[in-house]
């Protein structure tokens, strides 16, 4: 099962146009995108729509860098997802979280009541497919209505991604 990155000789103009939003144009290749985007490739119109949205989830995003990392990386801890775990702990380091904090959120478990919100808001997602007026709410209280949207399609997205990333075989560079 699985996908192999998009093969150098195959990099067309259509390949690097899918990538322009999210890579400048010396990376557009399949060393400089990476095995994820290198393997997204492989349907260059499906990757131009998709990281039109993921660029704003990663970059553009109403919610903190910490705050959406954390969410990330409970995501790739639910979905069983080496590839994200992995790239979103460098990401949530330079959020600034310790390594103790990654992994702790990996668990669903922080010392800071509201991100302790957050990770289980993320749970109830994946367990119920929606927030519960208490869990809403509760996030509201620091969150508004934005930030509150932001949080569910960072969610929901990373929760593809990571579908997307296990079914077609992605693993961290350094495991390949």
């Amino acid at each position: 099962m699985g996908l192999a990155p998009l093969p150098a000789d195959e990099w067309d103009d259509d390949v690097r146009k899918a990538l322009m939003g999210m890579l400048p144009r010396d990376r557009q290749n399949p060393e400089g995108a990476g095995i994820a985007l290198a393997t997204l490739v492989r349907h260059p119109d499906l990757t131009r729509a998709f990281l039109g949205f993921s660029v704003h989830l990663l970059f553009r995003s109403t919610l903190s860098d910490r705050l959406r990392e954390l969410v990330i990386l409970r995501v790739a801890h639910r979905q069983d997802c080496a590839y994200e775990s992995a790239h979103h702990t460098d990401l949530a380091r330079m959020a600034g979280l310790t390594d103790a904090e990654i992994e702790a959120a990996r668990l669903g478990k922080s010392d800071v009541a509201f991100e302790q919100v957050v990770l289980g808001a993320v749970d109830e997602l994946f367990d119920n497919s929606r927030l519960s007026d208490r869990t809403w709410a509760a996030l509201g209280e620091h969150l508004d209505e934005k930030q509150l949207m932001d949080f569910v399609f960072t969610a929901g997205c990373y929760s593809m991604m990571a579908l997307a990333f296990n079914s077609f075989g992605i693993e961290p560079e350094h495991e390949r």
